[in-house]
């Protein structure tokens, strides 16, 4: 193990996949600390806004990091670890769904998710997304995505918000790139159709403009 902690260069950002890997798997503390901070962020904001709630996607977070340091020894690269670590995170953002479903929704106070945004500013996991439109409306977009069919907004979330390719989400989700394409254009009219209900045209412009 001490040899591949040294071997292991955190000021060389641009050492690989593999190498990240090797750390995991011998159990060195800069790999894990590497892991986090490069995945941390992103996989909260994809949690979040599967989840719809800070509080949750924190939970949804901490599980996931639990099964990558638990399974990663498992871990033989049949994909990217992004992918896996993604491929992850929809998972158990669907189980946490699953888990409100038979449980009783608890109520998340206004103050909750004041202090996040208080304490750690924007949503992390910033995308052009984030950029491009304003707090405003980016906030009536995160509560149409609430709105329509999960299985429509994870596909949306992953290609429009995260920035995937329709590759790299049939991957992490496992099914047809047909289907992925197919989803995708249900789950932008759904959204589309959401906006539009409340009255919000000007916003579906500016959505259609940045994802094509």
């Amino acid at each position: 193990m001490q040899m591949v902690c040294s071997i292991y260069n955190l000021d060389a950002r641009e050492s690989g996949e593999s190498e990240l890997l090797s750390g995991l798997r011998c159990g060195c503390q800069e790999a894990y600390e590497e892991l986090i901070t490069r995945f941390q962020q992103p996989v909260f904001s994809l949690a979040y806004r599967l989840v719809s709630d800070p509080s949750d996607a924190a939970d949804v977070v901490q599980e996931v990091f639990l099964k990558i340091f638990r399974g990663v020894a498992r871990f033989r690269g049949h994909c990217s670890l992004k992918t896996w670590i993604y491929r992850i995170t929809v998972n158990e953002a669907h189980n946490h769904r699953r888990w409100r479903l038979r449980h009783k929704d608890r109520e998340v106070g206004l103050d909750d998710q004041t202090v996040w945004t208080r304490e750690r500013g924007e949503l992390p996991g910033d995308s052009p997304y984030n950029y491009v439109f304003g707090r405003e409306r980016r906030a009536l977009l995160e509560a149409a995505l609430c709105r329509i069919n999960p299985a429509f907004r994870q596909v949306v979330v992953l290609r429009d918000i995260a920035g995937l390719s329709y590759e790299e989400i049939a991957e992490i989700l496992q099914m047809s790139l047909g289907t992925v394409k197919s989803r995708i254009l249900r789950g932008r009219e759904a959204l589309k159709e959401e906006l539009e209900t409340a009255g919000q045209r000007e916003t579906v412009l500016e959505w259609r403009a940045q994802t094509g």
